[in-house]
C-alpha cells in the first residue's frame, strides 16, 4: 500500500504496542491450550464425519457427546471413547454408534496400551479425512476466482441479507450480488450464539436473521458461485462463527466454502455473556479452522462503540484490534485473513468529528497495512432522519476511501427506523458507488498535516492503547481481570460466571483430540 497517506507515527510506538499484546495474549493461550470444549469436541465429530439430528431436531453430535460425557467425562476428550467403542463392535459406523448412544444402549470407557493406540489412530484418520475435505474446499475457492475473476476492485462492498427464510435469502443475496455486492453476509436468527446445539437443514423460519446450518450454508454458496459465473466476478459469502458453538460453525463453515466468518476474540464475552474461558478456548480452535480453510474473519470492535463513547474509548477499539491480531496469528491466520473491525460512531454533533474519524480509521490503517480492515457503518447516531442519515453514510464512504479500508460495510439511511427495504439498499449502494467512483483515489493526495489534528490524534489513541495494555499486565489475572472490571464496551464479564461455563474441562493427563493435533501439526 505504497499510495497509503501517513501520520508519521514512531515505528516503535507499533512495535511496543504489538509486544504488550502478545504478553497480554500468551497468559490466555496458555489457559486455552489447557482446557477443551462441549463444542470443541462436537466439532472433532463432525469433521470425522458425523451429521444429521433425531426427529426433534437435537444434533447426533450432541447426543453422542453428552453420552460420552456421562460415561467417562470430557477431560479425556471425546475421540478416544467413541472409537474405542466403534472398534469393540458398539456400532458398524458413527451415526449408529450416535443413535445408539441416544438411546442409552452403549457403554463407554477409556482405553489404554493397545486399544488406546488404536482407537486413537482410527480418530486420527477419521478426521484428517475431513480436514482433507476443508483443504479440497479452499482449493475449489482459489480455482473459482482463477477462473471467473475477482472483485475488481477494494472497498470489497458488504451487504446483509436477513429474512429469516434461506429460500427468500437466495434471490436477494442473487439480487444484491448483481446490485454491485462484493460480499454476501447472511445475519443470524436472534439467539442463535445462545444455542449450545447448531440446527439442522434448511431452514424457513427465523427472528431477524436465518439459523447458520450446514444446509443453509450449502444452498447459499451454490447460488451465488451460479451468480459469480453470471458476472465474472467470484462473490463472497460470510456468516457467524460466535456463540456457544463457534467451533462446530467454523468446522462447518470450511466444510462448505464459506470465505469470511464473524470471529471476534470477545464479543461473544462482552455482548452475550458466554463465559470468559469457553469464548477464548472456542475461538482458538475456531480460529485454527479458519486459517487451514482460508476464511477472511471479521473482528466485532465496531460493536465496543454501540454501548461506549466513540472517543472516550477509541483507545479500547485499538487495544482490541492488538489483541486479535496476536490471537487471530498464533493460531495460524495470515494478514491477508485479518478483517478487524472499526466503525464511524463518532457523535455527529461533536466538533470535528469527522476529523477524529479520520485519524481512528488512519491509525488502523496504518497499524494493520498488510489486513482487509473491515469498515462499519454509523448506527448509534443514526435518528430516524433519513436525510441526515444517508448523509452521514456518505462521509462513512468518503472516510473508507481517504483511508484504504479493505471491506466495506453499507450503511442504510434507515437505520434505526425499519430493516430496509429492498429500495433503501438499491439508494444505499447509489451512495457507496458515487462516492468511490468520485474519491476513490484520493488517498492517493490526502496527506493529513505532520504534528496537525489528525496525526496528534491517532498519536493519542495510540499512547493511551499502550498504557492500557500495560495495565493488563500488572492485573494478577491480566485480560481476565480487564474483562470483568467493564473495560471493554463497560460490560463487567467475570472469568467463574457467564453461559456456557458448564461446558468447559481442563485437559486429563492422556488427553486426546485428533482435530487439535493435525491442526497444530500443519502450522
Amino acid at each position: 500500500m505504497t499510495d497509503a497517506p501517513t501520520l508519521g507515527l514512531d515505528p516503535a510506538l507499533a512495535s511496543s504496542a504489538r509486544d504488550l499484546a502478545r504478553r497480554v495474549g500468551e497468559p490466555i493461550v496458555d489457559l486455552a491450550q489447557r482446557h477443551t470444549t462441549v463444542s470443541v469436541e462436537r466439532a472433532t465429530l463432525r469433521l470425522a464425519g458425523l451429521s444429521g439430528a433425531d426427529p426433534d431436531g437435537t444434533p447426533w453430535v450432541n447426543h453422542l457427546a453428552d453420552a460420552v460425557r456421562a460415561s467417562t467425562g470430557l477431560e479425556h476428550g471425546v475421540s478416544l471413547p467413541v472409537y474405542d467403542a466403534l472398534l469393540r463392535g458398539a456400532a458398524p459406523d458413527l451415526a449408529t454408534l450416535a443413535e445408539r448412544a441416544g438411546a442409552g444402549t452403549v457403554d463407554f470407557r477409556l482405553p489404554d496400551g493397545d486399544d488406546r493406540r488404536a482407537a486413537a489412530e482410527l480418530a486420527r484418520t477419521q478426521v484428517a479425512a475431513g480436514l482433507a475435505r476443508v483443504d479440497a474446499q479452499r482449493r475449489n475457492r482459489e480455482q473459482f476466482v482463477a477462473e471467473v475473476g475477482d472483485a475488481p476492485s477494494t472497498p470489497w462492498i458488504y451487504l446483509i441479507v436477513a429474512t429469516g427464510d434461506i429460500m427468500e435469502d437466495i434471490p436477494q443475496a442473487q439480487a444484491a450480488a448483481r446490485a454491485g455486492a462484493d460480499v454476501i453476509a447472511v445475519i443470524r436468527s436472534t439467539g442463535q450464539s445462545l444455542l449450545d446445539f447448531v440446527p439442522e437443514g434448511a431452514t424457513r423460519e427465523g427472528f431477524a436473521g436465518t439459523y447458520a446450518t450446514q444446509e443453509n450454508f450449502r444452498l447459499m454458496r451454490a447460488a451465488l458461485d451460479e451468480t459469480s459465473r453470471e458476472l465474472g466476478r467470484y462473490v463472497r459469502l460470510t456468516n457467524y462463527a460466535s456463540g456457544l458453538c463457534m467451533p462446530e460453525i467454523a468446522a462447518l463453515a470450511g466444510l462448505e466454502r464459506l470465505d469470511m466468518m464473524l470471529n471476534d476474540s470477545m464479543y461473544g464475552i462482552l455482548f452475550r455473556d458466554i463465559n470468559p474461558i469457553r469464548t477464548f478456548v472456542d475461538q482458538r480452535f475456531s480460529r485454527q479452522v479458519h486459517a487451514r480453510a482460508g476464511i477472511i474473519i471479521n473482528t466485532g470492535e465496531d460493536n465496543y462503540l454501540t454501548t461506549a463513547d466513540a472517543v472516550e474509548a477509541a483507545h479500547t477499539v485499538t487495544t482490541s484490534q492488538l489483541l486479535n491480531e496476536y490471537f487471530a496469528k498464533e493460531a495460524g491466520l495470515e494478514d491477508w485473513q485479518l478483517g478487524l473491525g472499526h466503525a464511524f460512531e463518532i457523535d455527529p454533533d461533536v466538533e470535528d468529528s469527522f476529523r477524529l474519524e479520520l485519524a481512528h480509521a488512519m491509525l488502523a490503517r496504518e497499524l494493520f497495512p498488510d489486513a482487509p480492515l473491515k469498515w462499519m457503518p454509523p448506527t448509534r447516531h443514526m435518528t430516524g432522519d433519513v436525510f441526515r442519515g444517508y448523509l452521514l453514510d456518505g462521509f462513512f464512504n468518503l472516510a473508507g476511501a481517504l483511508t484504504g479500508q479493505g471491506i466495506l460495510l453499507v450503511g442504510m439511511m434507515t437505520e434505526a427506523v425499519v430493516t430496509p427495504w429492498l429500495s433503501d439498499r438499491d439508494l444505499a449502494l447509489q451512495n457507496v458507488r458515487y462516492v468511490m467512483n468520485a474519491a476513490g483515489r484520493l488517498r492517493e493526495d490526502f496527506r493529513p498535516q505532520p504534528g496537525g489534528f489528525i496525526a496528534e490524534r491517532a498519536r493519542t489513541v495510540l499512547d493511551e492503547t499502550i498504557a492500557l495494555l500495560g495495565r493488563f499486565e500488572d492485573h494478577p489475572d491480566g485480560l481476565l481481570d480487564a474483562i470483568a472490571d467493564g473495560t471493554f464496551g463497560l460490560m463487567k464479564r467475570p472469568a467463574d460466571k457467564g453461559k456456557g461455563l458448564d461446558g468447559v474441562f481442563e485437559k486429563a493427563d492422556g488427553f486426546l483430540n485428533p482435530a487439535t493435533d493435525l491442526l497444530e501439526e500443519a502450522r
